[in-house]
């Protein structure tokens, strides 16, 4: 086969973050949307000797809310899952569940609204300098007492990491139990969910652009205003997990743009985003919903020092 730029990146996808071994079940969940993409990762699945099985989701069964009992089977038999499908916001808990037994049993990436483009410019990249940049801003928060993060638009936000595990996004998934995303880029925690309160300007939410207001009392958000953010709301009902923090990221890919697309625009320099719903065991707060919010060009203070001013870093 001829060797194209989206077929160099999924060979880096295969053999550098997931590390795929011969012998392993690799269980790849696309779209016909991503039909290419997903033909590309099994080439090289294929070729470093895994079992590839392709689940195809097609239109007439979405939106996908829960699994099949075959795809139960499948997921827990899988070493390595790899998630395709084009994002859409009442799926949200098919992917929760993906992500929950995925990792359980295995490891996962997730690529939602994953394109040949951004395959191909973010993908491709240079992995040691993201481990690199992301172990250094990790040194720096660890166990903060308090982060600002403020930006012109007006967000102000305060809050704890004391005691709560980073996670750096630097591409490796290899390990059994690991969740992560290609493209990658980002440092994420938890927040300690009582000490989160402030407001939030936002750009982007869920894959909706637009600008947004979101307001948080200890940890939960209690007042907002913006379409995006209020489909978000629809979407979450009474359940309440779905309104407390969740997460807090920095964006680490030098490539990545903003953009109506969460998966890339959360990884922008600049750029953090901040997720109400599920903490991915980083936290205290569990949910089926995990909604991400982007605030760009932010100003994030911590110790009395700026490690990001006006979205450029000073690391």
């Amino acid at each position: 086969m001829r060797k194209t730029k989206l077929l160099s990146a999924a060979e880096k996808a295969i053999k550098y973050a997931l590390k795929l071994k011969e012998g392993e079940n690799f269980l790849l969940v696309t779209d016909k949307q991503k039909m290419e993409i997903a033909e590309a990762l099994a080439f090289w699945a294929k070729e470093v000797g895994a079992e590839v099985t392709t689940y195809l989701m097609t239109e007439t069964l979405r939106p996908i809310t829960k699994p099949t009992k075959l795809f139960e089977n499948l997921i827990k038999s899988a070493d390595v899952t790899l998630y395709l499908l084009e994002g859409r916001i009442e799926e949200k808990p098919f992917r929760g569940y993906m992500v929950k037994e995925g990792s359980t049993h295995g490891r996962i990436c997730m690529m939602p609204g994953i394109t040949r483009e951004m395959m191909e410019r973010l993908v491709n990249i240079d992995y040691f300098e993201l481990d690199k940049l992301g172990k250094k801003l990790i040194e720096i928060l660890t166990d903060a007492e308090e982060i600002i993060v403020e930006n012109r638009l007006g967000t102000k936000i305060s809050f704890s990491v004391k005691g709560r595990k980073w996670e750096n996004d630097n591409g490796d998934i290899s390990q059994k139990g690991k969740h992560g995303n290609l493209p990658c880029g980002e440092i994420y925690t938890a927040p300690v969910e009582e000490t989160f309160n402030g407001k939030l300007v936002i750009s982007l939410i869920d894959d909706k652009m637009g600008l947004g207001i979101m307001e948080f009392k200890n940890g939960k958000l209690i007042k907002w205003s913006g379409k995006g953010i209020s489909e978000v709301v629809k979407a979450i009902g009474d359940d309440q997990t779905g309104f407390i923090v969740g997460e807090f990221g920095i964006g680490t890919n030098r490539f990545a743009k903003i953009c109506p697309n969460m998966l890339e625009a959360e990884k922008a320099w600049g750029t953090c985003h901040v997720a109400i719903g599920d903490s991915y065991g980083l936290g205290a707060n569990k949910s089926k919903f995990h909604y991400d919010s982007l605030v760009e060009k932010v100003t994030i203070k911590v110790k009395d020092s700026y490690i990001v001013k006006d979205g450029k870093f000073l690391v």
